[in-house]
């Protein structure tokens, strides 16, 4: 159904009719129910936290004994709080705390270098999300520290992270 279609349906209800289609999809669809209970009650320092909890746990579990060091976890959370409507220094600062926990794990461990090309992408994303929300400010430091450790520990890709600061110029 196009955006069209559903306009022109919905303009057809009545207020109750409204009311309970809005109703059963709260009902039948959690991420609806997610949704709705972020926008009327936006507890924004308690979704950070936990995903924070949970990235940090990909790295240095408490309950196993092998990381497992996924990109994708925290890029979810990302996603998640992008499609939520999270404030954008929140995100930025949930985007920064990937990499520094990140980078916190390689140092105690010797990693492929796939783990290297999927920390650049995520280095790339955060300039260019921070770029876009105009949040350079509030993040340089914390953006120029990440990239300092990754010179100063000669990572792969080196070139990739410093092509990506030159969006902020």
């Amino acid at each position: 159904m196009s955006k069209r279609a559903l306009t022109k349906y919905l303009s057809e209800l009545n207020k109750e009719e409204l009311e309970l289609q809005v109703m059963d999809l709260y009902t039948r669809f959690p991420i609806v129910k997610e949704y709705y209970n972020f926008v009327f009650n936006p507890r924004e320092d308690k979704l950070l936290q936990d995903a924070k909890i949970k990235i940090s746990n990909e790295y240095f579990p408490q309950k196993r004994r092998r990381a497992k060091a996924r990109r994708s976890v925290a890029h979810k959370f990302i996603k998640h709080f992008i499609t939520l409507g999270v404030d954008p220094p929140i995100t930025a600062d949930l985007m920064l705390y990937n990499l520094e926990i990140a980078q916190t794990f390689s140092m105690q461990n010797n990693l492929p270098l796939a783990f290297y090309k999927s920390m650049e992408k995520s280095f790339n994303e955060l300039v260019q999300y921070i770029s876009i929300n105009g949040l350079l400010p509030e993040f340089k430091e914390r953006i120029v520290g990440c990239y300092r450790f990754v010179e100063e520990n000669e990572w792969p890709l080196l070139e990739d992270f410093s092509k990506s600061l030159d969006i902020l110029d």
